[in-house]
């Protein structure tokens, strides 16, 4: 399997999910920080399908992709998890969980792969993701800072006695 379709539709299955929390959640923060997420994912699926066409498909080839299975299908067909993600306003950190999981996985698939480029290949995608990461992150501290303020002492209630 190709490295680059295997991550091209990791970032596909990822966007639709995000679309789907999008549709089904009704909360605006959530509805809103899901339609990001599906918007990022799209954008770094272009990012790939771009890395895809500057490269050698034979040179791109891993055996050991064969084996790997996408985390969204599976977190899709779990009903529990949808609803735990529809309702919490929180549960958009199972997200940054899930980023940092594929991250492990290209990094561990880039140690099993016999094939050298290959493995330079997943751990660029690795890179990329931690840069994918960062934006999530950003994402969510946006998202949460109109909540979030640090009130000066200066500007108190407090009295000196």
């Amino acid at each position: 399997m190709n490295v680059f379709d295997y991550a091209i539709q990791m970032e596909e299955d990822g966007r639709k999910f995000y679309e789907k929390l999008a549709e089904e959640t009704g909360e605006p923060e959530l509805k809103t920080i899901f339609k990001l997420l599906a918007q990022e994912e799209e954008n770094h699926r272009d990012l790939f399908q771009a890395m895809k066409d500057g490269e050698d498909p034979v040179k791109a080839d891993s055996k050991v992709l064969e084996k790997a299975k996408s985390s969204f299908k599976k977190l899709m067909e779990r009903k529990d998890a949808l609803g735990i993600l529809r309702k919490d306003p929180d549960g958009y950190r199972h997200s940054i969980r899930t980023e940092e999981e594929y991250i492990k996985l290209y990094e561990d698939m880039a140690k099993k792969e016999k094939n050298e480029h290959a493995a330079k290949l997943l751990q660029q995608i690795a890179e990329e993701e931690r840069c994918h990461l960062t934006i999530m992150e950003n994402i969510f501290d946006f998202m949460e800072s109109p909540k979030t303020f640090l009130a000066w002492g200066e500007f108190s209630n407090l009295k000196e006695y």
